[in-house]
């Protein structure tokens, strides 16, 4: 990695500084890596487990991941496309104040309603075309909302009118996955299209539909896409865990730095959350036995 990146991850990964590593430009790098690290480890530990798994996701660049596991892409020719999306992502980020606002609803809050009333608001204040949609869908009554940092602060303020039981802002630079990400569409898109993309050698969902890619184009093309479209990771989690009534759940691993996906996993999915297990890559054997 250090060699792809020019500059030492494993140090930036164990020994900061932290807002150094937070910086989109290293964060993606560090969450690919560590993810792939993590394989490497459960591989290590239960070789059985990698050769029979069946299916695999990966949330925003964990995507990347994903599909270095699955034999789509290679590991240095990923890790430079992750680069290269990063660095266009934060240069997007840095051109307008945006950023990320996680929001868990009541049953009858309207996200659409609220960012529609948001943008407005921001047209009253003289911003044109503003941003503020729904970027990532999570769980049942969780959603990221992205767009203009007012936008974002109006419905913090508002958010008792639009059913909003708990809103944080996240410790993000920018408004990922919504138009506002355009200027890091084409960086991507050039770098894809120089690097060699195989079907996947078992199923990856994508983050653009919820649904399985079916070929290299259609990988190097909802990647790029994957930029400015939301994250449907709750409607990803259906279609990972649809069977018949009274089959069994598969056993689930999370990969990677932090167990996110896995609490994520119980809120869509509570019976397939009972044979779910994290991989931490950097947890030693004797603290994750006690």
């Amino acid at each position: 990695a250090e060699k792809v990146l020019g500059y030492d991850l494993l140090s930036l990964c164990l020994q900061g500084p932290r807002d150094a590593l937070d910086r989109t430009q290293h964060c993606q790098p560090a969450v690919f890596v560590a993810s792939l690290a993590a394989v490497e480890k459960l591989n290590h530990r239960q070789p059985e487990v990698v050769e029979r798994c069946v299916a695999a996701a990966g949330y925003s660049v964990g995507e990347f991941a994903a599909l270095v596991f699955a034999g789509a892409m290679g590991f240095a020719e990923a890790l430079y496309a992750v680069k290269v999306r990063a660095e266009a992502m934060q240069r997007a980020a840095e051109a307008v104040p945006s950023g990320m606002l996680s929001v868990l609803g009541r049953p009858e809050a309207n996200y659409q309603f609220a960012c529609l009333e948001a943008r407005r608001h921001c047209e009253a204040l003289g911003i044109q075309n503003p941003v503020c949609t729904v970027s990532n869908y999570l769980f049942p009554d969780s959603r990221v909302i992205a767009g203009h940092l007012q936008a974002l602060e109006f419905l913090q303020e508002n958010a008792h009118k639009y059913y909003f039981t708990r809103t944080k802002m996240l410790p993000v630079s920018g408004a990922f996955h919504t138009r506002l990400m355009e200027p890091a569409v084409e960086p991507l898109a050039e770098v894809l299209k120089s690097i060699e993309i195989q079907k996947p050698l078992l199923c990856v969902y994508s983050n653009v539909d919820g649904k399985k890619y079916m070929h290299s184009k259609h990988i190097q093309k909802l990647l790029v896409k994957q930029v400015v479209s939301p994250v449907l990771w709750e409607q990803t989690m259906h279609s990972v865990y649809q069977r018949k009534q009274g089959t069994e759940f598969p056993y689930t691993y999370e990969v990677g730095p932090s167990n996110q996906l896995g609490a994520i996993l119980r809120k869509c999915n509570l019976k397939a959350w009972k044979q779910y297990k994290h991989v931490d890559p950097l947890e030693d054997e004797e603290e994750e036995e006690t």
